[in-house]
């Protein structure tokens, strides 16, 4: 079996526990064409068990208890079943849940196989009698140490065809497929029956050959699952630690995928809020002119703007003072409920509002020296003192801070008194 070192190499607890023949259920989680299936195989076959499969796309209740029922007839001849259920994260709780009492009476020895992430998709019961076992990409080497096997394999693979590959060709074909041993034995075998096709005598697979079999080529990225938000979060993360080389590669590795742009930009138009906000609020008009731009030129013009906008959003200062406020200010409301509006903030449109008071005491700001009204109270009583924004030390925001902090001075100095809930009561 090709890659997967971290689990197979020496020393390694699974690797370990195929040796001993010391077997146990387990979920083994990675993209498509990484060897889930060959591993399953390869565990039932090095302790010498029966080995049931079943693909969670066709197979139902029925099947399940079909393949219970012959595992039980191998249990009682004295062998125990390793039982590999394809896709387990497309069965239902309840199919799921089928599974539980044979895995506790030891009838089967479990390994599901899923592309998405166990912990949102398979059932925390089946999850608490199994092992979750991450399996990765297969690199460039292992896809080449698979091509090798397989044009040498006389049996099962190319071999008796006799044809012969250029190193150029193996790195373009190790290359396109992205870490799926599936899509690499694909492409080989197109490449290997057109260049017969094409070569009767001496068949060379050569690199232009290669390039006629992979001109579709598409990058892993199943959208809204978990390749997807790695990837966005990778881009997310890479601006909001200033690495815009780092922002470019990601925004084209997802638009390489076939990323919707427009969900990048929406995405872009967030970071501009979220980790600049008003230390360049520049930023979110910029992400917004990305966004038009590309709603008005398409794919692939329009993306440059996209890239335009990651990039500036990278190099921009940064600051989540807002967010963390606005944050704050949410649960705060949640805590408190819905605390009254201080009688001198109330609009007085009525003449029995008038009557009660409201308005009376309100400064309006432009009557006072430099349009500000120090001590005045602007929250519900009980909040008076309350404090959500901190601007940062960051661009724009520094010259904010040291304005909040002048005004907050004033207010510690006036002679004034700031309006009071007793006040509300006297009118």
């Amino acid at each position: 079996m090709s890659g997967q070192a971290h689990l197979l190499g020496p020393g390694q607890p699974l690797s370990e526990s195929i040796r001993a023949g010391k077997l146990h259920s387990m979920v083994l989680w990675g993209p498509p064409g990484v060897g889930k299936t060959t591993l399953a195989k390869l565990i039932a076959s090095s302790s010498n068990s029966h080995y049931e499969s079943i693909s969670a796309v066709l197979a139902g209740v029925k099947d399940i208890r079909a393949a219970i029922d012959r595992a039980r007839y191998q249990r009682d001849q004295g062998r125990q079943t390793v039982l590999f259920v394809d896709e387990v994260h497309r069965f239902n709780k309840a199919q799921q849940d089928a599974f539980l009492p044979h895995l506790e009476s030891g009838t089967i020895i479990f390994i599901g196989a899923t592309t998405e992430n166990p912990a949102f998709e398979l059932n925390n019961a089946l999850l608490s009698r199994a092992r979750i076992y991450v399996l990765k990409p297969l690199t460039k080497e292992d896809l080449r140490e698979l091509l090798e096997r397989a044009i040498g394999d006389k049996i099962k693979g190319l071999g008796m065809l006799n044809i012969a590959i250029t190193d150029e060709a193996k790195d373009m074909l190790a290359g396109a497929a992205d870490g799926d041993a599936r899509r690499l034995l694909n492409l080989l075998e197109m490449a290997a029956e057109l260049t017969v096709s094409e070569q009767a005598d001496k068949p060379v697979v050569s690199s232009a050959i290669v390039k006629k079999v992979v001109a579709d080529r598409s990058r892993r990225f199943d959208k809204k699952a978990d390749i997807f938000y790695e990837q966005i979060s990778a881009l997310h993360k890479s601006i909001r630690g200033s690495s815009p080389d780092a922002a470019l590669y990601w925004l084209l590795r997802m638009l390489d995928a076939g990323c919707d742009p427009l969900y990048i930009a929406r995405r872009l138009l967030r970071m501009a809020s979220e980790d600049i906000g008003n230390a360049d609020p520049r930023a979110l008009q910029l992400a917004l002119n990305g966004w038009d731009t590309f709603t008005r030129l398409g794919s692939p013009e329009g993306e440059l703007a996209l890239a335009q906008v990651a990039v500036y959003l990278a190099c921009a200062p940064k600051s989540n003072a807002v967010y963390e406020g606005f944050n704050a200010v949410r649960e705060l409301i949640h805590n408190t409920g819905s605390l009254e509006v201080p009688v001198h903030l109330r609009n007085a449109v009525t003449a029995l509002s008038k009557d009660l008071g409201h308005g009376q005491e309100y400064r309006y700001v432009f009557d006072e020296s430099d349009a500000f009204a120090p001590g005045e109270n602007y929250f519900p009583e009980p909040l008076k003192d309350a404090q959500f924004y901190f601007p940062k030390d960051a661009g724009l925001e520094s010259r904010i801070r040291e304005k909040l902090e002048q005004l907050r001075e004033l207010d510690r100095s006036s002679s004034k008194p700031r309006y009071s809930h007793s006040d509300d009561q006297n009118t």
